[in-house]
């Protein structure tokens, strides 16, 4: 069965779904779903995801929202082979909850608000960057990636010598951060950062996904 993906592909966590669904190798449709329309509050839309975001899934007769949701599930279901929760070792598996959880908790807060204020603001709503706000979290962002630049001169990736979840969920808002804003120095002046960083976009299934990071699409 041919996964169903609502949302659009510009869409961070619309993007972070994806990188999921191409990790693992399955086949989904990307059903466009227009934000500047408000298509994404009104039925059916609406029936899929109560908040009115995007991206929700439907696999059969199952609809979930929550791009993080998502993805365990479809790894829990589908992507065993993948070992991208690391669900047979207890010990691995706690560490990629923890990452994930810092990824939600500490790193998604000041990165997707930089990415607002330089691409989101001006171009979707017509504002001016607030650079005091700007400042602001980007000094948020550069002790957390100071965090992350201790632990990854340990291991290879954040929970452990192994690809997971946790890596994977920074993909589409670094990916923004870097490319769309004057921050990307955050990254590339740490080495153990930048080396990360360099790895986890260049596999197959995150350059097919971030090659489509646009605003346009």
């Amino acid at each position: 069965m041919v996964l169903k993906v609502f949302g659009k592909a510009f869409s961070s966590c619309t993007a972070s779904v994806l990188s999921c669904i191409e990790e693992i190798g399955l086949e989904y449709e990307l059903l466009p779903v227009d934000l500047t329309t408000g298509e994404h509050k009104r039925p059916p839309h609406i029936h899929r995801n109560p908040f009115g975001q995007i991206p929700a899934l439907q696999d059969g007769d199952l609809i979930l929202f929550e791009s993080r949701v998502i993805n365990r599930y479809l790894v829990r279901k589908y992507g065993k082979g993948t070992d991208l929760l690391r669900e047979e070792s207890l010990v691995d598996s706690v560490a990629v909850d923890q990452w994930m959880e810092v990824e939600s908790q500490h790193f998604n807060g000041p990165i997707s608000t930089l990415v607002f204020q330089h691409l989101l603001l001006p171009v979707f709503f017509g504002g001016s960057t607030d650079e005091k706000v700007v400042a602001a979290e980007a000094e948020k962002l550069g002790k957390v990636l100071d965090v992350y630049e201790a632990k990854l001169s340990k291991t290879k990736f954040l929970a452990g010598d192994f690809y997971s979840l946790a890596d994977l969920h920074h993909l589409s808002y670094g990916h923004y951060l870097i490319t769309s804003t004057p921050h990307g120095s955050l990254f590339h002046f740490r080495p153990h950062v930048k080396a990360w960083w360099d790895v986890i976009s260049s596999r197959p299934a995150s350059k097919k996904v971030l090659a489509g990071l646009s605003l346009s699409s």
